[in-house]
């Protein structure tokens, strides 16, 4: 298996589990592109590191600054300073079982439903540019997969831009050309390389 565990929870890192997938959503004026994930503990735990930022560190793209209230303003920046900061609002913070903000000009949903010894969590994003589905679909299905991780004790065997990059073919089929017209901004390539520079597995 890889990954390197820190926990007691392995985690199967090695491929794409179709239940996984994101779909994709045509809607008036825009998409939405959505992910259920079961996961093996209770909302609490997965609340945590939906809104922590010692766990948002190891698998949301960008830092959080600012009250977990809702109205509050939010400021949003990268990591690897791949775009400049920019800024959010929190519509709906319900621990530990909803958080919903405005991510710049996208609305990002997560919802937390306990199942069984477990929880589903479900994850929208809501946005304009249909051109970019098939772009955020294997960016936030690889966050997502390092949200995985995190609850698991488990340290990555890859970056999220290389996972991005093994994904990205996969959601290109799935989405179609209409959802696939859109890639990386030049910024990320500058700091992660071409889109074609698919890592070795």
């Amino acid at each position: 298996m890889n990954g390197e565990r820190r926990g007691d929870h392995p985690v199967d890192v090695t491929g794409t589990n179709p239940s996984d997938l994101g779909v994709l959503e045509r809607r008036d004026g825009g998409a939405l592109l959505k992910f259920t994930r079961r996961l093996s503990y209770p909302p609490a735990k997965v609340w945590r590191a939906l809104t922590e930022p010692e766990h948002l560190a190891a698998w949301f793209p960008t830092t959080i600054e600012g009250e977990r209230a809702v109205g509050a303003r939010l400021r949003f920046g990268f990591k690897e300073n791949e775009a400049p900061p920019f800024e959010g609002e929190m519509l709906a913070f319900e621990p530990p079982s909803l958080m919903e903000l405005r991510w710049g000009d996208e609305i990002l949903r997560f919802e937390v439903v306990a199942q069984g010894d477990g929880s589903v969590l479900v994850f929208t994003c809501l946005f304009e540019e249909v051109g970019k589905g098939a772009r955020d679909g294997a960016g936030w299905h690889s966050c997502l997969d390092l949200l995985g991780l995190d609850l698991a004790g488990l340290v990555a065997p890859w970056s999220a831009a290389d996972r991005w990059k093994e994904l990205r073919g996969t959601y290109v089929e799935r989405f179609g050309p209409e959802a696939s017209t859109i890639g990386p901004p030049e910024e990320w390539e500058r700091v992660h390389g071409s889109v074609d520079d698919t890592p070795e597995g």
